[in-house]
């Protein structure tokens, strides 16, 4: 038995393409941190900050700070797009919550569509300090022999990446479900303390290997620079 899903009645195709639930609740997640972002900046204060611009600057304290543990020399290059990546996660894991909607990241599509732009960020990233040329060329080091290795581990990373994510957060609504039919209005308080901290733990470790992927990639690529100098 499925969530009832209240976007579902709006799907629509587009050409080829269909629009359906979970488009349309990662469109409207967008819109909702687009518009909260944009709200709670446009009358930015030194002296009387409002209590949504203290809220929002410690959440990119905070995210500016477990950035900075992992790549201490990339933080504000890495913070826009790794910060982005555990809000939007982090609101898309939990609008599970709310009734008649559905979390997107229970999706596969999804989760492939976050692993697809991790993997293109660690290329992009890799490319904006060697060059294309340069980047590419360390997929032949130490021997060009390991090149179908290098191409397999990105796959697999990547693969490995959206699956992790998806399975959990389905696996979560399914055992949500069984609970409530067994345990009726009984189970609701610790089921839902069980979904925020299962969300919240889920966007962490998405993020969080993310970072690490990106990481990884800029500084070897440093050490590699300062090693041929």
């Amino acid at each position: 038995m499925d969530k009832p899903e209240l976007l579902e009645a709006l799907a629509f195709d587009l050409g080829p393409f269909h629009v359906g639930a979970t488009v349309l609740t990662t469109w409207l997640l967008m819109a909702l941190l687009g518009g909260l972002a944009g709200f709670g900046t446009r009358r930015l204060s030194v002296h009387a900050p409002t209590r949504l611009q203290t809220a929002l600057e410690g959440t990119a304290l905070a995210l500016r700070g477990a950035i900075e543990a992992v790549a201490p020399a990339h933080a504000t290059r890495l913070l826009p797009f790794i910060g982005t990546l555990w809000i939007f996660i982090v609101a898309a894991n939990l609008i599970g919550l709310v009734p008649g909607l559905r979390s997107p990241t229970s999706d596969l599509s999804l989760t492939v569509a976050l692993a697809v732009l991790v993997f293109l960020s660690v290329h992009w990233f890799g490319i904006s300090i060697d060059g294309l040329t340069g980047y590419l060329r360390h997929y032949l080091a130490p021997n060009p022999i390991l090149l179908p290795f290098h191409v397999l581990g990105e796959i697999t990373r990547t693969l490995a990446l959206a699956v992790r994510l998806f399975g959990n957060m389905m696996s979560l609504e399914m055992a949500a479900l069984l609970v409530l039919l067994v345990a009726g209005l009984f189970a609701p308080v610790p089921l839902l303390m069980l979904h925020i901290v299962e969300a919240l733990v889920q966007a962490y470790i998405f993020g969080m290997l993310a970072l690490v992927y990106v990481a990884g990639t800029l500084q070897s690529r440093e050490l590699e620079k300062r090693s041929n100098l």
